[in-house]
């Protein structure tokens, strides 16, 4: 059994009964091609920023390392570039900072590897990864082949593609292409980038990318947790999407109640708000709870189990809907 621990951000001591280090595509490849695991139960493991174990895990572990930044095309407007899906994420905004590749810079310290962006299609302060986004490569777990993925053919939805959908567990993403910009089109609109910038006495005159993916790690670094720290997982609930009725209806209420529009009679609540709302913010039991800066996070601050922290987000969906009658999602894949 090999406990599961340091790969996985929340800290859950679970164990698998086997795992695999998938290197590069070709050792990736070879395996898939001569291992028949269509019915045996296999998972597969990027950064583990994303999951939580409620149990141990009966099967084989795939545990993605695969690495590598190469430029597919460039011109004088944009590149393309072709990033290892073992790739921490985080660093690869830097680099792409660094060069002074555009569109990225809102997605700084986002944790996890680069993988895991098409599966879950992340974002953060008004940008979404699936509109950078050229290409997904994979393999096909049972063939062991090689399969190229289009962005439409991703299927992006919000917090979703058919990586976490349909295709879920039926294939390993190795390689994701992103077109980044060489002329920037800065987003300071969302959350506190625009006041964070403005108190680090910079003006729309002096903008940078490398400025705003600066206010970005200030801002997530003054309410996120560090999984090093205390395990956490990031958001664990998506925020919800809800009708201009429901919207307004809910207003009447709480006229404080934040909200965004995103199309047509759509709008998006703050999933942190409506939790602390219900009063859950700060909530600790035994060695679980919810951050005291964050209701949107679920920590685990020592000992906890995957199952203690399972029960108590049960607790926080039915708790909203009452309060609310407003049905939340879980972000975090439940294992």
């Amino acid at each position: 059994m090999i406990s599961l621990r340091k790969y996985n951000s929340f800290g859950i001591d679970a164990f698998a009964a086997d795992m695999l280090e998938l290197n590069n595509i070709s050792q990736a490849q070879e395996f898939f091609k001569t291992n028949n695991l269509k019915h045996k139960n296999h998972l597969i493991l990027g950064g583990g920023s994303n999951i939580l174990l409620t149990k141990n895990f009966d099967g084989l572990i795939l545990k993605n390392n695969i690495l590598g930044k190469k430029i597919i095309n460039d011109d004088p407007d944009h590149v393309i570039l072709e990033v290892g899906a073992g790739e921490n994420w985080h660093e690869f905004v830097l680099y792409c900072i660094e060069n002074n590749y555009a569109g990225l810079e809102n997605l700084s310290l986002i944790p996890g590897n680069v993988g895991a962006s098409p599966m879950q299609n992340i974002g953060a302060y008004g940008v979404e990864v699936k509109d950078l986004i050229v290409a997904v490569e994979a393999i096909e777990i049972k063939s062991g082949e090689i399969v190229n993925f289009s962005n439409e053919e991703c299927k992006f939805e919000y917090r979703s593609s058919i990586f976490k959908t349909s295709h879920k567990n039926r294939f390993i993403i190795t390689t994701v292409q992103f077109k980044l910009s060489k002329n920037p089109t800065f987003k300071i609109e969302y959350g506190a980038i625009r006041s964070e910038l403005e108190n680090r006495g910079i003006s729309e005159e002096n903008l940078s990318i490398k400025a705003i993916s600066e206010a970005v790690i200030a801002i997530r670094q003054s309410k996120l947790p560090d999984p090093n720290e205390i395990g956490n997982a990031g958001s664990f609930f998506k925020n919800p999407i809800v009708t201009e009725e429901q919207k307004n209806t809910l207003l009447n209420v709480y006229a404080d109640m934040p909200f965004y529009t995103i199309g047509d009679n759509n709008f998006k609540l703050a999933a942190g708000w409506l939790i602390e709302k219900a009063g859950w913010k700060g909530f600790r039991e035994k060695d679980f709870g919810v951050h005291q800066k964050q209701a949107l996070v679920l920590v685990n601050y020592g000992k906890a189990d995957g199952a203690d922290i399972y029960n108590l987000s049960e607790r926080i969906l039915q708790s909203v809907k009452q309060k609310f009658g407003v049905t939340l999602e879980r972000e975090v894949n439940i294992i």
